[in-house]
């Protein structure tokens, strides 16, 4: 299993996903104007979603032989359990850190944890299911 993680397709899995999970956390930013957190962690989450598959079709995942339409909707399915993963870690930390003495950008820290938090679970759902 962990040869899975020690290779140049996790490397660049990792690279698109840094630049996806930007792009997720940037947008909860902007959408937190105008929603409450709950909210915004979902929908930064969709956001960060379609650039991580638009990146991860094109320069990761490039010798799969599903159509574009299946490998979009296995990904939405394997994103399905990260973005529940991701939405209960930054919901729990939400919470967690003020008891911790957390004042200073803690809605910022607890779902940078989250969106972080799903990066091994969703390569292999990807890996294996998405882009096959």
């Amino acid at each position: 299993m962990i040869r899975h993680f020690m290779s140049r397709q996790f490397l660049a899995f990792l690279l698109t996903g840094g630049l996806a999970a930007c792009v997720n956390f940037g947008s909860r930013i902007l959408y937190d104007r105008w929603l409450d957190f709950s909210s915004s962690v979902v929908l930064a989450y969709l956001t960060g979603m379609v650039t991580a598959f638009i990146l991860a079709r094109v320069f990761v995942f490039t010798g799969g032989s599903q159509s574009v339409r299946r490998s979009a909707l296995i990904f939405v399915l394997v994103n399905g359990v990260a973005v529940l993963q991701t939405w209960a870690i930054s919901m729990a930390l939400y919470y967690l850190l003020p008891l911790a003495g957390v004042e200073h950008y803690m809605p910022e820290i607890a779902h940078a944890v989250g969106v972080a938090a799903p990066v091994f679970t969703s390569y292999l759902g990807h890996k294996k299911f998405s882009f096959r």
